[in-house]
């Protein structure tokens, strides 16, 4: 369970496809269908924030 150092985002998850984002004011939400290779990216990126609204969000 890779905590994050994000002001929005305090914890990713992937598993199966299935991306969990723990958001640190609204709780935990599932993103299906995520590739691995998206949830690599989105713990190299250096702002979590950004890559979650450029590649996740409004995606799955």
């Amino acid at each position: 369970m890779p905590h994050v150092n994000s002001s929005a985002i305090s914890r990713i998850e992937w598993s199966s496809g299935t991306l969990s984002i723990w958001f640190r004011t609204s709780g935990k939400y599932d993103y299906y269908g995520v590739p691995e290779s998206i949830y690599i990216a989105f713990l190299a990126a250096r702002s979590k924030g950004t890559f979650f609204n450029d590649h996740i969000r409004d995606h799955y």
